[in-house]
């Protein structure tokens, strides 16, 4: 399964339930399970406050993980890497860590050949296989196979959240990949180059698109509906919507919904008395860039200047 060693068999005893699943000690809590007594045990201390933090509310099930947790407010990290000097609070998130230097991938799935550095990203990769999505939404029903993606849903599908600004600009986004991809456009900077042509791309998405037009690199999304195909897997998901009639993105200000993130923000702009888009000729502002660009171009024409290169 792994190559983790252990001083004592009680020890591989119990990892080897935590690879075969086997957790049937179930607390009365919280309905979280062990493989063992004894870990159960420890995890009564949470509900009991036992171990708690004087810093923050949060409590642990031994002195021993309280003692780590209080480095997190001390700001402690006596574990450093031997490669690159780099400190952690734990001994796990070092050797954690470590594996990136070594490229070590002890957890291996054994439905694919697939190999990953944590046990996290194993349990989480396999419900690719299993089809299981334990995280489900509590605003829509749709359901998720990582906590991160139904946070991320959450943001993009039921709140006007854009937590990421530019420093630039001001202009603000939802995700921290949509803040990066935006920053080529004051930067200029293309970091995504063909291994064909001399051509370079802003976005890594652009970049497929290219290596699938010019090139036949990679795998088209094919609609087993109309002739249609995609480079991008997100944009063939949403047309398959558009087929099956099915919107999961719901307006929380009314009853619209929409096929996608993108089209619902669109929408919930109506309901919003934000006005992000300014015309740099008169005092008009719009909600819209499209309707702006629009604007613009008849107001330098009304200003008798060539707008025609913009």
């Amino acid at each position: 399964m792994c190559n983790k060693r252990f001083m004592k068999k009680r020890g591989l005893k119990m990892h080897v339930k935590r690879h075969a699943g086997d957790n049937v000690h179930s607390c009365n809590e919280c309905e979280k399970r062990f493989s063992s007594q004894g870990g159960l045990y420890l995890h009564m201390n949470i509900h009991r406050g036992k171990y708690k933090c004087t810093e923050c509310d949060k409590c642990c099930e031994s002195s021993r993980l309280l003692a780590r947790h209080m480095r997190s407010h001390s700001g402690e990290k006596p574990f450093q890497c031997t490669v690159c000097n780099k400190r952690f609070t734990t001994s796990g998130s070092l050797v954690r860590h470590s594996r990136t230097h070594s490229g070590e991938k002890p957890y291996k799935c054994d439905m694919c050949d697939k190999a990953f550095s944590e046990s996290g990203k194993l349990k989480r990769h396999k419900r690719v296989h299993t089809g299981e999505k334990p995280h489900k939404c509590s605003l829509c029903d749709k359901c998720f196979s990582q906590s991160s993606h139904l946070q991320l849903h959450k943001r993009l599908a039921h709140s006007n959240i854009r937590p990421y600004d530019c420093c630039y600009c001001g202009k603000r986004f939802t995700t921290n990949d949509n803040l990066k991809k935006h920053y080529g456009t004051h930067t200029g900077a293309k970091p995504y180059s063909c291994t064909h042509c001399s051509e370079h791309f802003l976005w890594r998405d652009q970049l497929k698109r290219h290596l699938l037009k010019s090139h036949n690199e990679g795998t088209w999304f094919t609609c087993h509906i109309c002739p249609k195909k995609f480079s991008l897997s997100g944009n063939f998901k949403t047309h398959i919507r558009r087929h099956e009639g099915v919107k999961p993105y719901v307006c929380f200000e009314c009853p619209k919904r929409y096929c996608n993130g993108y089209e619902l923000r669109q929408h919930q702009l109506v309901h919003s008395d934000i006005t992000g888009f300014a015309c740099g000729f008169c005092a008009a502002s719009f909600k819209r860039k499209n309707m702006v660009l629009t604007h613009v171009k008849t107001c330098a024409s009304a200003s008798n200047l060539d707008f025609s290169n913009s």
